[in-house]
């Protein structure tokens, strides 16, 4: 109650109408003040120095209730400069300066949000180039120490570890042009099935350079045969080449990765699915693996497969910047992603 008192403004949606109650009432109370003086006895000096002190009271009142505010927010935006993004404005209005205090507070969430995903992203970046450098040291202080020799097993295990430290700052590089918007969009038609049959034999030739899972057997279906998509067809191969590497990873030995195309509702449209036979992604869990460093748990362990924690990042993205939705699906078995492009990709500059 004695904060309402302190800001009488604060009920009213607007500052132009509560400063227009205010000058009402102040024209009430001088013209009451005269009336009182022409039927008493007190003199209009009295009377005149009455109604000073209520207009300064008045003044005072409307003062603090708009400057309040005000340095709340002059005090929090200080605060913010000094690296504190927790602190907030107390909302009490309903006016302008209310509307000013909302924004001001979304504001700084918005920066905690921003902050705290470049402190996560920091120790992320730390971690995964922590791992391959610290196996990649090991295997060459082995060889200098004489415990082990220069022998094409142990170079294999250093290039492996090089391989995945190029990995994983090519990758970076991408998801921050694809963030920045410098990754122009360069949409045409194309035959889908010669297109995909290209992107799983480079993943097949990949996959045996790299001597990884060399197991697992792709299959291919296209519906119909003669289906053309419009899209941009290198970041198209981004997306697949990601979204086929996460399936391998996750896919039991001798399992099976299937690519399905199929006509999109609009001409031109595209949906595309990658399914594989592994354990699947748990409902909770299916938004977080398309986070950056975001990564899926099998019964509460996280697997070492190797990965960079970026690719199904990438993916969206990719996906994004042609309109296009891509999410994890219902599957009977494993893990189905489903993504659906518009077919209106239009050229970015």
């Amino acid at each position: 109650m004695m904060w309402r008192v302190l800001r009488p403004l604060d009920p009213y949606r607007s500052v132009k109408a509560a400063l227009g109650w205010l000058v009402i009432i102040s024209v009430a109370i001088t013209t009451l003040l005269i009336l009182m003086a022409y039927r008493s006895d007190i003199g209009l000096q009295v009377i005149a120095i009455i109604a000073i002190i209520a207009s300064l009271l008045v003044t005072q009142f409307v003062a603090h209730s708009l400057a309040t505010p005000v340095l709340e927010m002059t005090s929090a935006a200080r605060a913010m400069a000094r690296g504190d993004y927790g602190r907030r404005v107390r909302v009490a209005r309903r006016d302008e300066l209310g509307d000013l205090a909302l924004a001001f507070n979304r504001m700084a969430a918005d920066l905690q949000a921003a902050d705290q995903h470049r402190k996560e992203l920091i120790a992320n970046v730390s971690h995964e180039l922590r791992t391959p450098i610290a196996g990649l040291r090991a295997v060459l202080e082995n060889v200098v120490d004489g415990v082990s020799e220069a022998d094409p097993t142990t170079m294999t295990t250093a290039l492996r570890s090089t391989e995945r430290l190029g990995r994983l700052v090519e990758q970076l590089l991408d998801l921050s042009r694809l963030e920045n918007g410098a990754v122009p969009l360069q949409p045409r038609g194309f035959q889908v099935e010669p297109y995909l049959s290209a992107v799983l034999n480079d993943a097949t030739v990949a996959l045996r350079r790299g001597h990884a899972r060399t197991d697992v057997r792709f299959r291919l279906d296209v519906t119909p045969g003669g289906l053309r998509a419009h899209a941009d067809p290198e970041r198209l191969d981004q997306v697949v080449t990601n979204l086929v590497d996460n399936a391998v990873k996750h896919s039991p030995r001798n399992g099976q990765v299937t690519v399905v195309a199929r006509a999109g509702q609009q001409t031109g449209g595209l949906v595309l699915e990658v399914l594989d036979e592994g354990p699947g992604i748990p409902h909770a869990q299916r938004e977080l693996v398309f986070e950056r460093f975001g990564r899926g748990t099998t019964n509460g362990v996280t697997p070492r497969d190797g990965g960079t924690g970026l690719g199904l990042a990438i993916a969206r993205w990719a996906v994004d910047l042609h309109g296009g939705t891509i999410g994890v699906a219902e599957s009977r078995r494993g893990c189905r992603i489903r993504l659906t492009l518009p077919g209106n990709a239009q050229a970015n500059t």
